[in-house]
């Protein structure tokens, strides 16, 4: 049964995010205390191009598998790092649909919105860790691999090891692109 293995948060605009005993998610918001909680767009970058847009990326979700493959590269990652809110095991985030839902815990339900975009942050913190979480498929397209984006539909409190239940949008599904 997918996991969480780990929480993490930052009141600040950092590239990494710290973990903590557990976070509260805030339903249309995000996690209480972390400065990309908001009914409006707050990474940096976006605030730029329109500060009116909704906050797609309200919540970052990171599948450990991730971490532990970069980790036998040699890069140096452990759970909140790379940025993510909410660090999964035993769930394949990234072949999720737009639109699927997870269950956390007891209560809190968010909503998977697209993919994380890779920047230059990523390489900022160790050099060629944005290439790391970069493929190409078999067609030639770009696959991204830094997690996932979600709003919160139902709040709550998250913790190491609760459980994670996943509900499919209705067929046909939309495939992931990066918020």
């Amino acid at each position: 049964m997918p996991v969480v293995v780990a929480v993490s948060k930052s009141d600040q605009h950092v590239f990494s995010k710290t973990q903590t005993p557990s976070i509260t998610l805030i339903a249309g918001e995000g996690v209480e205390g972390d400065a990309h909680r908001g009914v409006t767009v707050k990474h940096r970058s976006r605030v730029k191009k329109n500060p009116q847009a909704p906050n797609l990326r309200q919540v970052h979700l990171v599948h450990n598998e991730l971490l532990e493959g970069l980790r036998q590269q040699g890069f140096q990652v452990a759970p909140g790092v790379i940025g993510e809110n909410i660090t999964t095991q035993g769930l394949d985030l990234l072949s999720l649909p737009t639109g699927a839902r997870l269950t956390i815990g007891e209560q809190v339900e968010v909503e998977i919105t697209g993919l994380r975009n890779p920047c230059a942050q990523l390489d900022n913190y160790q050099k060629g860790l944005t290439a790391a979480v970069l493929d190409r498929d078999e067609q030639g397209e770009l696959v991204r691999k830094a997690g996932v984006m979600a709003i919160v539909l139902t709040g709550g409190v998250i913790k190491e090891g609760d459980a994670i239940a996943v509900s499919l949008p209705p067929e046909p599904y939309l495939p992931l692109a990066p918020v």
